[in-house]
């Protein structure tokens, strides 16, 4: 065979081949609604057929591709050294670069170019192609794809690694890219893919920011306790929050106390709790999606491995996992620092300490107190989570918890005036 015959085959070798890489890319990108809206008959059932099992045929079509261009690969590294010589330094890089350059443009830029611009015209001359490969050649990938996972650390994939979770990504951005979908519609659909790798403990409310009730406490504390926090759901404890003995809903305490008045002050909290559910914090946040939507329950506690309370989380927290954080109307942008009349402030409950020590002119070490925010140093120093009304008194400073943010519910702002001034203040505030 002459030389110029040697290099068509070639060229006819990568041509096939990138035609099956345009099928492949139209296979992979059109969808069963599409094949509804466009095909009937016959032809229908084919393309259903291949798009129902879509990784097999892809599969085939690969490894014909990879057949082909080795093929192609190695006539043309023989020419190159027929006419150089087999060590020669110039068959060798002449063989790669040409295969190279070819491969590149012939398989990867103009054949998958091809196969998102014509998806329904590929797709169509493909699905028989991938039949008729697939009914010849299945049982060798299906053997080949066995010996790759045989010599694979770890757990292989029964069908390949050929159709991945990141392949699907890039599918997106490549929407995203071509103005098919929106920013924030690409960013959702990635966090969907990234909530398999969520776990509990890094959606849940942790346990030093919960708000939790005494199993003791009558039933108008609990409203009362509900309504500042702006919680609709509140563990109860006996001991301490490691014991958590149920969860109280604020609907019930509602209907009790409509039906009977006394109920408030007679009854206490453990007679209306309902039962808690428990997690573990290596749960995937998928998961704990979905048995939470089965169990019809928004609030589980979640566990640490040693059994104590980790924190809470709710179906909102891992919704927000996909969509961002939810927020209301009365969620606004507040300055961290609003000077008020008469020597006041309102400041933001995450404004650092050495911000605040530095505005009231107090000594305040982060470090020692081990906490970096306003809100932080109102719940160490008053035991637990602040709730709208709780109170601290620091140098001569009388710090009041006023409203709270976000759809946690937690403090938004706190009120600061001097205590010598108290009554020129509430003037102020």
């Amino acid at each position: 065979m002459s030389s110029w015959a040697v290099y068509v085959v070639a060229a006819l070798l990568l041509a096939i081949g990138g035609t099956l890489v345009a099928f492949e890319t139209a296979l992979g990108r059109i969808s069963s609604s599409r094949i509804d809206e466009l095909f009937s008959g016959e032809r229908r059932l084919r393309l259903q057929g291949v798009i129902d099992d879509r990784v097999r045929y892809v599969t085939v079509l690969l490894f014909v591709r990879q057949a082909l261009t080795a093929l192609a690969i190695v006539l043309v590294a023989q020419e190159f050294a027929r006419h150089f010589g087999i060590l020669n330094w110039r068959s060798t890089l002449g063989a790669s670069g040409v295969m190279l350059l070819g491969t590149f443009i012939v398989l990867g830029v103009a054949p998958r170019t091809l196969g998102r611009q014509h998806v329904d015209g590929f797709s169509r001359v493909g699905a028989p192609v991938a039949l008729t490969l697939a009914a010849l050649l299945g049982p060798v990938t299906k053997l080949l794809i066995m010996l790759g996972n045989a010599v694979t650390p770890g757990k292989g994939f029964r069908e390949g690694p050929f159709a991945t979770a990141a392949e699907l990504r890039e599918l997106v951005d490549v929407a995203e890219a071509s103005s098919v979908i929106e920013d924030d519609e690409r960013r959702m659909i990635h966090s969907v893919f990234e909530l398999g790798e969520t776990i509990a403990r890094e959606v849940m409310v942790p346990r030093t920011e919960m708000v939790f009730i005494e199993r003791n406490k009558t039933l108008r504390q609990a409203m009362s306790l509900g309504l500042r926090s702006g919680y609709s759901r509140i563990p109860v404890v006996g001991e301490d929050a490691d014991d958590v003995l149920g969860v109280i809903y604020l609907k019930d305490i509602t209907r009790r106390v409509y039906e009977h008045r006394d109920a408030e002050s007679q009854e206490r909290v453990e007679s209306l709790m309902r039962p808690a559910v428990f997690v573990p914090d290596s749960k995937r946040a998928d998961d704990l999606l979905r048995d939470m939507q089965a169990a019809r329950t928004h609030l589980a506690i979640v566990v640490d491995e040693y059994g104590g309370t980790a924190g809470i989380v709710t179906i909102e927290d891992i919704l927000e996992e996909i969509v961002g954080e939810i927020e209301d109307e009365y969620d606004t942008a507040a300055p961290e620092i609003e000077e008020l009349q008469h020597g006041a402030f309102r400041v933001s409950s995450r404004l650092h300490l050495d911000d605040l020590a530095e505005l009231l002119s107090i000594e305040l070490d982060g470090e020692e107190e081990g906490v970096e925010t306003v809100a932080g140093l109102l719940g160490k120093r008053i035991g637990r989570v602040p709730i709208p009304g709780s109170e601290l008194t620091l140098d001569g400073w009388h710090l009041v918890a006023e409203s709270v943010a976000g759809r946690r519910n937690r403090i938004g702002s706190v009120l600061v005036t001097r205590i010598d001034n108290d009554d020129a203040a509430e003037g102020g505030e």
